[in-house]
């Protein structure tokens, strides 16, 4: 568990109590998932609770008519706080949780989990913290799916991807944007196609290279 250790100190600083890291020691249990497996399914109870080591889970609710919308995303250093939450009010998952990547993870049992809000002062802070932000980057996103135009959200999305990625060149389906920002492939076809006429980026088999100035600047003028 050495190495587990340091990986722990690594991923998440704040944690440098020794007694809350024993205890993370002798209890989380390591796991392990494949690419596209379902972590967690809709109205599922939370019997654990993930710290990710590496890799990423995305975390999305799902119509009845199949449409997809992403909340957030889980990855190293994290915890899905949506779990989290559901553990600590004995409520069941109110989404669906797949894994996007292979993801590496240490599992801490539910009754743990409400005992170190307690025993661990640390602990406490990691969790609401993360709540804290992550209720925040859900709030932006009801405010974006209320008051912004499609063709916005795309192209900040779109932005947004070669930032991260420091390449215009994105290696993306119009499924995918569809399902990360909840309408359909129809309409992110049409809106990519438009974008394309106008010059702001060009569109290939599976890739969409965009001109991250010009779309960044095509934003600010809309707002």
């Amino acid at each position: 568990m050495h190495d587990v250790s340091q990986r722990l100190s690594q991923l998440f600083p704040s944690l440098t109590s020794s007694s809350l890291l024993r205890d993370l020691q002798q209890t989380a249990q390591p796991a392990q998932l494949p690419a596209g497996a379902a972590v967690c399914h809709l109205g599922q109870q939370c019997t654990h609770l993930a710290l990710v080591l590496s890799g990423n889970a995305r975390i999305y609710q799902l119509a009845e008519s199949g449409r997809e919308i992403t909340l957030y995303r889980v990855g190293a250093g994290e915890v899905c706080i949506l779990t989290a939450s559901c553990i600590m009010s004995q409520q069941n998952f109110p989404a669906m949780a797949l894994s996007e990547t292979a993801i590496d993870a240490l599992l801490i049992p539910a009754p743990k989990v409400d005992e170190w809000m307690v025993k661990h002062p640390q602990w406490r802070h990691l969790i609401w913290t993360l709540m804290a932000n992550r209720l925040s980057n859900v709030l932006c996103l009801l405010e974006e799916v209320t008051f912004r135009r499609m063709d916005q959200r795309i192209s900040a999305y779109l932005v947004q991807k070669s930032t991260i990625q420091a390449d215009p060149v994105l290696a993306l389906t119009h499924q995918v944007i569809a399902d990360d920002l909840g309408t359909s492939r129809e309409v992110v076809s049409r809106i990519l196609k438009d974008l394309e006429h106008e010059g702001l980026l060009s569109l290939s088999r599976g890739k969409i290279t965009i001109d991250p100035v010009r779309l960044k600047s095509s934003i600010e003028q809309c707002d």
